[in-house]
C-alpha cells in the first residue's frame, strides 16, 4: 500500500470516492448484522438472545480469546456490554464456530436479495483487490474477517466481501479516532449525525455523559483521516476501476434499499 499522504496532497476525487463508498458500504455491509433473518436462526441454535449471537458471530473471527480482545476490536461498544454478551455467547459452540455460522448467515442474507444483480463476479474482483491487498497492521477485526472463509456462489460471495469492506473502514475509523486523541465514546457523542446520548445508550454506555461540544472539530478531523486512509487502501485500483467500483456498489445499494430516501445517487467522476 502506498505511503499515507496528507489530504491536502491528495486528488479531491480520491477522497470523494472514499467518503461516498463509506456511506454506501456502511449501510450495505451492516444490513444483515441485526436483521431478524440473521438473528432468529442464531437464537434457534441456542444463543441466549440475538445480541449475544451478533457479538460472537462478528467477533468470533478473533478466535477463542478473552472478551478484552473483542472489546478492542469493537471499540465503540461499552466494554461491560461486550464482555457479558461474549461470555454468554461463546458457551454455545465456541468463537470460531460462531463466526463460521455468522459468515454463512451473511452470505445467505445477500444471496436471497441480490438475484437482480448480474455483476457480482466483477464486484468480487474489485473488492477482493482492495480487501486482500490491505495493510493489516492495527486492524484486528478486519484482519479476522479478511481471513474468514468465503462461499463460492457469486451473490453470497459478493455480499460477504461487501461486509469485509465495511469492516475495513470500521477498523480504519477506530484507528483514526484514537489517533485524533479522542475516545470511542467521545466520538459517538461528538458525531453530528448522531443523537449523541441516544447513540451512546444503544451501544451500551450509561449516563452521565460528558459535554463534548469542544470535540466536534476533533471528530471531523478523525472522519477526514478515515477517508484519507481508505483512499490509500482504494488506490490499489486504477481510477477507472474506482469509478466502476462505486457504480457497482451504488447499484447494489439501490437493489437492497429501493425506497431509501437518503440513498446517494450522484454519479462519481474521479478527477
Amino acid at each position: 500500500m502506498p505511503a499515507i499522504t496528507n489530504s491536502l496532497d491528495r486528488e479531491p476525487g480520491d477522497l470523494q470516492l472514499a467518503k461516498l463508498l463509506g456511506q454506501s458500504v456502511g449501510t450495505i455491509g451492516g444490513a444483515f448484522m441485526l436483521h431478524p433473518d440473521t438473528l432468529t436462526p442464531g437464537k434457534q441454535a441456542g444463543y441466549p438472545g440475538g445480541f449475544s449471537y451478533y457479538v460472537v458471530g462478528r467477533g468470533g473471527v478473533l478466535g477463542d480469546v478473552d472478551a478484552s480482545v473483542v472489546i478492542s476490536g469493537f471499540a465503540f461498544f461499552a466494554p461491560t456490554l461486550v464482555r457479558s454478551l461474549w461470555d454468554a455467547g461463546i458457551t454455545v459452540e465456541g468463537a470460531r464456530a460462531g463466526a463460521d455460522r455468522y459468515a454463512l448467515a451473511c452470505a445467505e442474507w445477500g444471496r436471497s436479495r441480490l438475484g437482480a444483480f448480474d455483476r457480482s463476479d466483477r464486484l468480487i474482483e474489485l473488492v477482493t483487490a482492495v480487501v486482500d491487498g490491505a495493510e493489516l497492521a492495527g486492524l484486528s477485526l478486519f484482519a479476522g474477517w479478511q481471513s474468514q472463509a468465503r462461499v463460492s456462489d457469486p451473490h453470497g460471495h459478493c455480499y460477504q466481501l461487501l461486509h469485509v469492506l465495511r469492516e475495513l473502514r470500521g477498523s480504519v475509523h477506530i484507528t483514526a479516532v484514537i489517533a485524533q486523541g479522542i475516545t470511542p465514546l467521545q466520538a459517538l457523542l461528538a458525531n453530528p449525525k448522531n443523537n449523541g446520548s441516544e447513540m451512546a445508550e444503544r451501544f451500551g454506555w450509561t449516563n452521565p455523559y460528558e459535554d463534548v461540544d469542544h470535540l466536534h472539530d476533533d471528530f471531523t478531523a478523525a472522519e477526514n483521516l478515515t477517508n484519507v486512509l481508505m483512499a490509500d487502501h482504494l488506490s490499489v485500483l486504477t481510477t477507472v476501476e474506482q469509478n466502476e467500483l462505486y457504480g457497482l456498489v451504488t447499484e447494489v445499494h439501490s437493489i437492497l434499499f429501493p425506497s431509501d430516501p437518503n440513498q446517494e445517487r450522484a454519479a462519481f467522476i474521479a478527477s
